[in-house]
Formats: structure tokens, C-alpha cells, sequence
């Protein structure tokens, strides 16, 4: 049951009001232009007709004089065939004529001619009949002339009646046009006059409530939870006016009882975001700064008070660090730092503070609210990383010289005294032997790795071929693996780019990971080595068929001492991925493995092309 006093209903009345008015003028316009093309369809169809009638016949009446005169003048001996053709034509446009007499006076016109085209016919054919003489101009001119030009003149008449008729015709049509066009504009303007006001008149009927509703929005916002809006009536807007009453009403209530805990909650946050030992500074999407903690104050020497609601650039002068914090906001999602890229360092007295720093976005649903970031103090954990180093090279550097001397004992035993030896005594010399190698060999990765983490390793950068790091390694494995019984294989292009590299540890890191490669693949098995390139780096790859890396192991395959538990475990140190990645890194490249249980391993490591690598 439609309620006349809905806001609904009053929407509808007034629009559809408006919609039916549209109506009834489209009709109206549709209706006089029917009107004026019926007018049109008849001057076209009534008058038309009559005058290319009346065309016609002038014509065919003109073509048979023109063949009597040729017979009377001696240019046709006999009349032609054809008089008498266009006589039946002259006829069956005289039929049309007399179908379509539709204008006072039209019929006496065409009966006239009728009665004159008779005349016209039985004197030329009487005058045909006669020989020819000096009597036939004659006969022609006092009696066939006279004819022929009142049978043309009936005829010129009929069209110019016509004509004239289609004229006024024309001009009523016009003047139809022109009175429709007039009432249709009226009709418009007084339409469009009445719309205004009506539309005016509605929008003040349904903008009042809404208006009062909007300030009162305003001023609950605002925190007057004391507003309300008039409801009454039964429409949608009193009820829409009812229910936010009710809505400022719970508002208030809640009001009065949340605010305390939310005060207390915002104190607690507060006081733990004080007291944590880290770093914390929060920022706002707008890259603001809404919360700092005084260790985050500290380590960047701000006054809290003084950061807050500030861009986070301007205040920390980190350029690294807003734009990790602007990328968690954009995307919502934490920055993925490379090793050692996490690390902030400052200056604090006469030496420099690291802190480890995370970049954490803060979601509420699909929206970004702020971006927290991390710092936890690292600085004693670098220095005993720094002391660790430093007593690992000195050691190694301490060990280096008793155990070369040790192994110039032993091999001079070997050398000298074997014959005095038992097979026991020689055995153990030839044990000793092979420790004291695997010792030195210790010592020496030991001393090298410490080298490259202290940054004393000398590296001599240079323009590199790519296959000249290739060759070096197959004539240094190439033996290895043919006495192992393995096959080794190259794939170096030679459309491949130089690249910045020390050409000697490029190669060390290469053999290295052969030799590996050799150890674990069967015999039988095939060892690949392939460089492409991809970008700004060329990409050397070693696979190998072996039976490949637990998955346990990968993640920490390049870590130190870190050896996989096998049947082919060599006993060696865990040093050598080690030093391979940090001699990779050095060169500004990263080294990885992708292997499978029992489907063989591959390692890749990359290098800058020698025209993209950055100098120095």
C-alpha cells in the first residue's frame, strides 16, 4: 500500500509529474509533425501528378505536330507509323489527368482539352488523307494550328493550376510549421518555468530535515552528544531523524563510560612504549612522526616533545631510512634488507654506535595506519664480532709458522729417515703428515676469511674476460676430474661481457666450487659450468648430478664450518663457501644454490659487468 506522506512517495509524485508534462508536450510534437507531413504527402501526391500529366501531353501533342508538318512539307512522303502511337499515349496521360482532379475548375480544363485533342486529331487525319497540294499549307494553317494551340494552351493551363495550387499548399504548410513551432516553444518555456518552480519547491521540502541533520552531524562531531534533530512525522527522513537521535544517545553513553578506560589504555601504551630498552619511532602514511620513545630520541639526539608531527626526513637527516618507511607504507608490507643492509650507524664520543633497525607496518584491515621502526643496540655485539676476527687472524698468523716447520720436520723424516723407520712409525709419520697439510690448509682459510671480514683483503680489480676465468679453472680441474672419472663441462660464450673482478679470487671462488661440485657428483656423473648474462651482471653457474643439499642445510650452507653430513664429506674445514661468498661480495656480486635431494645441486654467483660496475 503506497503511504502518500513518505519521503518516497513525495519523491515520485514530484518527478513523475515533471515526467508526464514531458510526455504530453512529446506527444503534441509528434502530432503536428504527423500533421505537416500528411500536408506534404498530399501536395506531392495530389497536385504532382496532375502536372506531370500535363507535361506529358504537351510534349506528345508538340511531337505529332512536328510529324504532320514533315509530311505537309514533303520531307516524309507518308505519315510515319508513329502519329497514331503517340496518340495512345497523349490519351493515357489525358486518363491520369481525369483520375487525379482534385482543384476548382480542373475538370472543365481537362474536358476541354479532351474535346480540343478530338478536333486536333480528325482534322490532321482528314488532312492526311488529302494529296498533297498547294492547298495543304492552308488547310494546316487555318485548321490544324488553331487547334493544336488551344489544346497546348488548355494543357500549359492545367499545370500552371496546379502549380499554383501546390504553391498555396506549400505556404500553409509553412504557416503550420511556424504556428507549431510557436506553441511548441510556449509550451516548452512554460514547462521548464513550471519545472523550476516545482523543482524548487521540492528541493526546500526534502533540503530542510537534511540540512538540520548535516549540523547536527557537524556538532556531533564535534563532541555535542546533547544535539538532536526534529522527528516528526512518519516519513524516512523523521525516521532517519529518530534513529540518529537514538545513535547521538548511545554515543553519549558510551562516551561516558569508555573515556576513562581509553585514557588508561593510552597511558599504559604509553608508559611501555617508554620503558622498552629498543629504539621505537612511529610514523603516520604522511611519513610524520606520531611517537618516539627517548632510545630512539638518543640515538638520533632529539627532545620527544620537540619531533612530534614533523616530517621524518627533516628530524633524522636519514635519507635511507625515510625512504624504507615510506616504502612499508606504501605496500603495507616490511622491506626485505640484505645481509649486513639492516645495520644504522651513528656517531656517539669519539667513536660510532650500530643498532639493527626493523621497518614494521602497522595494518588496520586493507589500510596502512602507521610504519614502526626498530632499533636495537648491536654495538657491543660488532665489537666482539671485530675482537673475534681480530684473534682469529692473529692466531692463524701465530699457528702458521711452528706448523710449517713442523711439516718441514716431518717431510724431512719421511725423506731422510724412512728406512730406519718401522711400517708403523711411518704410518704415523704419513698421518702426521696429512693432519699438519689439513692444519695449514685450516690456518690459511682461517687467516683469509678474517682478512676479507676486517676489509684488509687487497683485491686487484680489473677488466676480466669471462672465458679467461673459465680456461684458468678447466686447466686447474680439468685433470682432477678425468682421473676422478667424471666429465666436466664449459659453456662460456664468448659474446659475454668483461666484467670488474680480481681475476686470481674470481678464479679461487670458481675452483672452488668445482672441486666441490666434483667431490659430491658419482662417477660417471657430469659437471656444468655456464655464464650468461642478465642485466648489468653476468651469472656463472656450476651443477652438478650429485645427490644433492638436505633442505635443512641450504639456508645455512654459506654460514662458517658449516659442513653437509654425507659419504662424501672430505673432512675438510666448512670454510670454503664461506670465503667463496665474502669474496663475491667484495666484488659487489651474491652467490646462491639451488639444489633438490638427489637431483644434484647448482650454484650461481654473479659479477658487475665491467661498464656497469661502480669504480674504486
Amino acid at each position: 500500500m503506497i503511504q502518500l506522506h513518505s519521503f518516497r512517495t513525495r519523491i515520485l509524485l514530484g518527478y513523475g509529474a515533471g515526467i508526464l508534462v514531458l510526455a504530453v508536450v512529446f506527444g503534441w510534437a509528434v502530432a503536428n509533425l504527423l500533421t505537416l507531413g500528411r500536408a506534404s504527402d498530399l501536395i506531392l501526391r495530389e497536385n504532382y501528378a496532375s502536372i506531370l500529366a500535363a507535361e506529358n501531353m504537351l510534349a506528345t501533342l508538340e511531337r505529332q505536330d512536328s510529324q504532320l508538318l514533315y509530311v505537309l512539307l514533303g520531307i516524309e512522303s507518308t505519315p510515319p507509323a508513329g502519329f497514331m502511337d503517340l496518340s495512345g499515349d497523349f490519351h493515357q496521360w489525358l486518363a491520369r489527368a481525369k483520375d487525379n482532379v482534385t482543384v476548382a475548375g480542373e475538370s472543365g480544363i481537362v474536358a476541354a482539352i479532351e474535346a480540343g485533342y478530338q478536333s486536333f486529331l480528325s482534322t490532321a487525319d482528314r488532312l492526311l488523307r488529302e494529296p498533297s497540294g498547294p492547298g495543304a499549307a492552308a488547310s494546316y494553317k487555318d485548321g490544324v494550328r488553331p487547334l493544336f494551340h488551344q489544346v497546348r494552351a488548355d494543357c500549359i493551363r492545367l499545370r500552371e493550376v496546379n502549380q499554383k495550387t501546390m504553391v498555396e499548399a506549400s505556404a500553409s504548410a509553412q504557416e503550420q510549421a511556424v504556428r507549431a513551432t510557436w506553441r511548441m516553444l510556449v509550451a516548452g518555456v512554460a514547462m521548464i518555468l513550471g519545472g523550476l518552480v516545482a523543482s524548487i519547491m521540492l528541493s526546500r521540502r526534502l533540503a530542510q530535515p537534511v540540512e538540520r541533520m548535516r549540523a547536527a552531524a557537524e556538532r556531533l562531531g564535534e563532541g555535542d552528544y546533547e544535539v538532536e534533530v526534529p522527528a516528526e512525522g512518519s516519513d524516512e527522513l523523521s525516521q532517519l531523524g529518530a534513529q540518529f537521535n537514538a545513535m547521538a544517545g548511545r554515543l553519549k553513553e558510551f562516551h561516558d563510560l569508555n573515556i576513562g578506560q581509553i585514557l588508561a589504555e593510552k597511558h599504559k601504551t604509553e608508559a611501555i612504549l617508554q620503558s622498552v630498552d629498543d629504539g621505537l619511532l612511529v610514523v603516520d602514511p604522511e611519513l610524520r612522526i606520531t611517537g618516539v620513545n627517548p632510545m630512539a630520541a638518543s640515538v638520533f639526539g632529539l627532545a620527544p616533545d620537540s619531533a612530534l608531527d614533523r616530517p621524518v626526513e627533516e628530524v633524522l637527516g636519514q635519507r635511507r631510512i625515510a625512504d624504507l618507511l615510506r616504502l612499508a607504507a606504501q605496500t603495507g608490507t616490511p622491506p626485505r634488507l640484505a645481509e649486513d643492509e639492516d645495520i644504522l650507524s651513528v656517531p656517539r664520543g669519539e667513536g660510532q654506535a650500530h643498532y639493527k633497525f626493523s621497518v614494521i607496518p602497522v595494518r588496520a584491515g586493507a589500510a596502512v595506519i602507521s610504519v614502526v621502526l626498530l632499533l636495537r643496540d648491536v654495538t657491543r655485539l660488532r665489537e666482539l664480532d671485530r675482537l673475534k676476527t681480530e684473534f682469529v687472524m692473529t692466531a692463524s698468523h701465530e699457528l702458521r709458522t711452528p706448523l710449517t716447520s713442523i711439516g718441514l720436520s716431518i717431510d724431512l723424516l719421511l725423506d731422510k729417515a724412512a728406512d730406519k723407520l718401522s711400517e708403523r712409525e711411518r704410518e704415523l709419520l704419513a698421518i702426521a703428515h696429512e693432519d699438519v697439510a689439513r692444519l695449514k690448509a685450516l690456518v690459511t682459510e682461517l687467516l683469509d676469511l678474517s682478512k676479507i671480514e676486517a676489509g684488509r683483503l687487497e683485491m686487484d680489480f680489473a677488466r676480466v674476460p669471462v672465458g679467461l676465468i673459465c680456461e684458468k679453472a678447466a686447466t686447474a680441474m680439468g685433470a682432477q676430474a678425468g682421473e676422478s672419472g667424471r666429465e666436466l663441462s664449459f659453456a662460456c660464450g664468448g659474446d659475454l661481457p668483461a666484467v670488474r673482478a680480481d681475476a686470481n679470487k674470481i678464479t679461487w671462488v670458481l675452483v672452488n666450487l668445482v672441486g666441490n661440485a666434483l667431490r659430491h657428483t658419482p662417477k660417471g656423473g657430469h659437471v656444468r659450468v655456464a655464464a650468461g648474462r642478465a642485466g648489468g651482471f653476468v651469472h656463472l653457474s656450476v651443477a652438478d648430478d650429485g645427490e644433492g643439499i638436505p633442505l635443512e642445510y641450504q639456508a645455512k650452507i654459506f654460514d662458517k664450518f658449516v659442513q653437509v653430513k654425507s659419504d662424501k664429506t672430505s673432512g675438510g674445514s666448512g670454510l670454503g663457501l664461506a670465503i667463496c661468498k665474502e669474496i663475491v661480495r667484495a666484488h659487489g656480486g651474491t652467490i646462491w644454490v639451488e639444489s633438490a635431494p638427489g637431483r644434484g645441486a647448482t650454484f650461481t654467483f654473479t659479477l658487475p659487468v665491467a661498464e656497469y660496475a661502480p669504480q674504486g
